[in-house]
């Protein structure tokens, strides 16, 4: 009784208490935004996008993403339900489902999403990993709906890397921080699932590298 009491009241406070702290690391870090222009140019074609981006860099990535009403694919664990809670301060929606629990069921939400008008956002290596590592279930996503995935990634000029397995990421807020948007990526659906999860970890390697790159040259390390 007393546990579910605790889990209740942490379900209650740590969601608004978290998009408080995100809204004020970002706030006061000096954070800019590369590649921006690719995302623009699928919206003004016409096409909406699959959001991706690696599990550590999540923290930040509703102020990073400059749309309204995206739907995540987000893990159904009691964890998820923290991070779900949090995202809709953002205006950001859950579907509930990860690649080992309710995945059928919430690639065909996904899917049937596919159809309106609005982003769609995965990790591709969450929630369990292995860390950057991408998982079949956005390339399936991709090729069903034919949608270009669209690279996502964030790098901090000074934080904390937790020892968890992704490695998690906790800018601090007085360093400097860069978004960075790849290339979209369009899939066929006929095209090969193992190249198309290539293509999206190359993608998203790229973008990591365009951030980091960013903060080296001003001189900056990047965490």
């Amino acid at each position: 009784m007393r546990g579910r009491f605790t889990r209740g009241l942490l379900i209650l406070v740590a969601p608004p208490l978290a998009a408080l702290i995100i809204q004020l690391f970002h706030a006061f870090m000096r954070v800019r935004t590369v590649g921006l222009e690719n995302l623009h140019g699928c919206w003004e074609n016409g096409n909406r996008v699959i959001i991706a981006m690696w599990h550590d860099q999540l923290l930040m990535v509703p102020k990073g993403y400059p749309g309204r009403g995206a739907k995540a694919l987000i893990s159904p664990s009691s964890d998820g339900e923290l991070i779900a809670r949090t995202m809709k301060y953002f205006g950001i929606e859950a579907v509930r489902g990860s690649s080992s629990r309710q995945g059928a069921k919430a690639l065909r939400d996904m899917i049937k999403l596919g159809r309106e008008p609005v982003d769609l956002g995965i990790t591709p290596d969450g929630p369990k990993g292995p860390r950057h590592q991408v998982k079949p279930g956005i390339a399936q996503l991709a090729r069903l709906t034919g949608r270009p995935v669209m690279p996502l990634a964030f790098a901090a000029s000074s934080g904390h890397r937790f020892a968890s397995w992704d490695r998690f990421l906790l800018p601090y807020p007085w360093g400097r921080g860069v978004f960075a948007f790849g290339d979209p990526i369009w899939l066929d659906k006929d095209d090969d699932i193992d190249q198309c999860c290539d293509k999206i970890a190359q993608g998203l390697n790229q973008a990591n590298a365009s951030a980091r790159r960013e903060l080296k040259d001003r001189g900056l390390p990047a965490v």
